[in-house]
């Protein structure tokens, strides 16, 4: 993937005018953050959450994947470097998990969380896969010109009902 194209989408996707939306915005977004002992910010998640019980994923061959309504999309999950492989990506995910299980979508808890992963991005599949995750398909995903090709993944958020969910971590006092 060209650099060009990847400067492009950050300054399409993910200025700071875009987070300040993001965080105004709490009956369609939600962001967890895990902070260091010392306070630094070093990880987070954002979640787009269903504004109906029945709105589908935005595109359509994610919706003919992710079948269960309503289904949050996990849209970003970041952790600062020198802290990928210390467990917070996993704290960070269940605690997504747990504010999605206790939210309702015109009266219903959401019954599912999708992602889209690189297909090529084989730390963050065996991450998601740990978190309870399943590969349910693949959908094209453009930067730019480059053409990607990620891999769907879905999390049953059901009590009970999940055929395999993981392995749990619990939050600690660094996420909020």
């Amino acid at each position: 993937m060209a650099v060009q194209d990847v400067q492009a989408f950050i300054s399409e996707h993910l200025t700071s005018a875009h987070f300040d939306a993001y965080l105004a915005d709490a009956a369609r977004y939600q962001v967890l953050t895990a902070e260091s002992a010392d306070g630094v910010l070093v990880g987070y998640t954002l979640t787009v959450l269903p504004l109906s019980a029945d709105e589908p994923p935005y595109a359509d061959d994610v919706a003919a994947l992710v079948t269960a309504r309503p289904a949050a999309e996990l849209s970003k999950v970041y952790v600062l470097p020198h802290y990928q492989g210390s467990g917070v990506a996993g704290v960070l995910l269940e605690a997504t998990a747990a504010d999605l299980a206790v939210r309702v979508v015109d009266g219903v808890a959401p019954a599912a969380m999708w992602l889209g992963t690189n297909k090529a991005n084989r730390r963050a599949q065996r991450s998601y896969q740990r978190a309870g995750f399943t590969v349910v398909g693949t959908r094209r995903f453009r930067v730019g010109d480059s053409l990607e090709e990620d891999l769907v993944m879905v999390r049953d958020l059901r009590a009970g009902e999940a055929a395999e969910v993981g392995e749990t971590t619990r939050p600690t006092s660094g996420t909020r």
